[in-house]
């Protein structure tokens, strides 16, 4: 007979509340803001512009309703796993948080070697060299996930100053980059012309792969629910934050894709650092050329942010989880002198080093870069999938109505179908895209069956370990 583990609330009881407004708003901002995203977006072209206002108006404000009314109703640590098993079960809600947490060891190496990638800049014009050196990218991306993972480990009332610099690092170069990028074209001209013609999406191959990518730019918002049990008053704070981060983020990712073309034409921009080749350029421009320097140091931290972010964020899924007895029970403990989910957080660590190794065979360093990125999209959207259907399930059931504290999505069950329906299809949209190989891979042939074999084993992973610990559940 396995001995009773101690009660789910028994447990997360010893979790701190040490998460205020402030510092969820800028983990918002850390976790969902991307630099490398702009620079994305840059290079696919000014029709990148009308992308991010679609993206915006039918997926991103679409699913800041449905986190509100989900995270205000289920104010429980564990968020989209707690939704879905909410919704549809066990099961499936195990499905949804193994996804969730296994697509950042995608995840993380690819947002690494765009961190490491931005880091180059702080030598000046001069490290845009190392900006693609392989070498360079890799031990960069090993410290930066280093530093995360200690600083989440010893806690959240340590860890959430790296989350908070991570939301300032990553949003104030940004504005930098605007308030350059209009002094330049003002005095000098624009490099691209901008034309409603050429700001309306080209529906070509190019176009359709990188939906996916303008699609998971927007996600993000979610995953401080995981951790509403250590946020003070969860149920004023995570709606107010979402909404104010969600309106600072789309405002950012437009102008800032406006100003990249300002400075520098679509085919030089890099995907991964041209927001730091734009700066450079423009800062260069103006004879104030620390700017570049200065923007790239703010940058690399807000990088280290958001890789702290996630890790706070994602540890909580598997810790709950292994409360539920799913996973294995190591993953439910919580570190006796910094409360945190500490087992969680090294395995995290340590398994997203070793993809980050794995990835650079026989890959170009964008190549690689986009492999990863493929990966983590296709594992990332599938408890959002969950997540826009449980909204609709369950909007029927008495606590929506009953629940004064619950910010329901507006319009009724019209809106709920609306913005569930809308999130669901742009997602599903955004797995099929993904499984389209990029032109920069070495080749299509081995990108695919690295990137299928990836999801499918990471999957299949999971669900052998989901019947171990249901095996053990029905035996004690």
């Amino acid at each position: 007979m396995i001995p009773a583990p101690a009660s789910a609330s028994e447990t997360k009881s010893q979790l701190r509340k040490t998460m205020g407004f402030w510092d969820v708003l800028l983990f918002n901002i850390a976790t969902v803001l991307g630099p490398r995203w702009i620079a994305a977006a840059g290079h696919n072209g000014a029709s990148s512009i009308s992308l991010w206002a679609i993206a915006a108006v039918f997926f991103f404000v679409p699913g800041a309703l449905v986190i509100n009314e989900l995270s205000s109703r289920f104010p429980q640590e564990g968020g989209l796993y707690v939704w879905a098993k909410e919704a549809f079960g066990d099961f499936h809600g195990f499905i949804a948080g193994w996804t969730y947490w296994i697509y950042t060891v995608f995840y993380f190496p690819g947002l690494l070697l765009a961190s490491a990638s931005m880091a180059a800049y702080i030598l000046g014009p001069s490290g845009g060299s190392l900006a693609g050196d392989r070498a360079f990218q890799l031990w960069v991306s090993m410290g930066l996930l280093a530093v995360a993972v200690g600083l989440n480990l010893v806690g959240l009332n340590i860890g959430k100053w790296l989350q908070n610099a991570g939301g300032v690092g990553t949003f104030v170069p940004l504005l930098i980059l605007v308030v350059v990028a209009g002094v330049v074209a003002a005095l000098h001209g624009s490099v691209t012309r901008f034309t409603l013609h050429a700001m309306l999406p080209r529906w070509d191959w190019d176009t359709v792969n990188f939906w996916s990518q303008i699609a998971f730019a927007f996600t993000g918002l979610e995953l401080v629910s995981a951790m509403s049990e250590e946020v003070r008053d969860p149920r004023r704070t995570l709606p107010r934050a979402v909404f104010g981060a969600a309106a600072l983020i789309a405002f950012i990712y437009i102008a800032g894709t406006f100003a990249v073309l300002a400075l520098m034409p679509a085919g030089a921009i890099d995907p991964q650092s041209g927001v730091f080749s734009a700066i450079t350029i423009g800062s260069v421009a103006l004879k104030i050329g620390f700017l570049g320097i200065l923007a790239a140091v703010l940058v690399t931290v807000g990088n280290a942010g958001g890789v702290g972010s996630t890790v706070a964020g994602i540890a909580r899924v598997p810790f709950v989880v292994g409360i539920d007895r799913y996973l294995p029970a190591a993953f439910g403990k919580i570190h006796p002198k910094w409360k945190t989910p500490w087992i969680s957080i090294l395995v995290q660590g340590g398994v997203s080093g070793a993809i980050l190794l794995v990835s650079q065979i026989n890959e170009t360093t964008r190549g690689a870069y986009q492999l990863l990125i493929d990966a983590a999209v296709i594992l990332y959207f599938i408890p959002f999938l969950y997540m826009f259907a449980a909204v609709i399930r369950m909007r029927w059931r008495r606590d929506r109505a009953e629940n004064e504290h619950a910010i329901l999505v507006p319009g009724g069950q019209a809106g709920v179908w609306i913005c569930g329906g809308l999130g669901f299809l742009v997602v599903l949209i955004g797995i099929a895209v993904s499984l389209i190989p990029p032109g920069e891979s070495s080749s299509k042939l081995v990108f695919e069956t690295k990137l299928l074999v990836g999801t499918v084993a990471s999957i299949l992973l999971g669900l052998g370990l989901y019947w171990r610990g249901a095996r053990r559940k029905l035996a004690a």
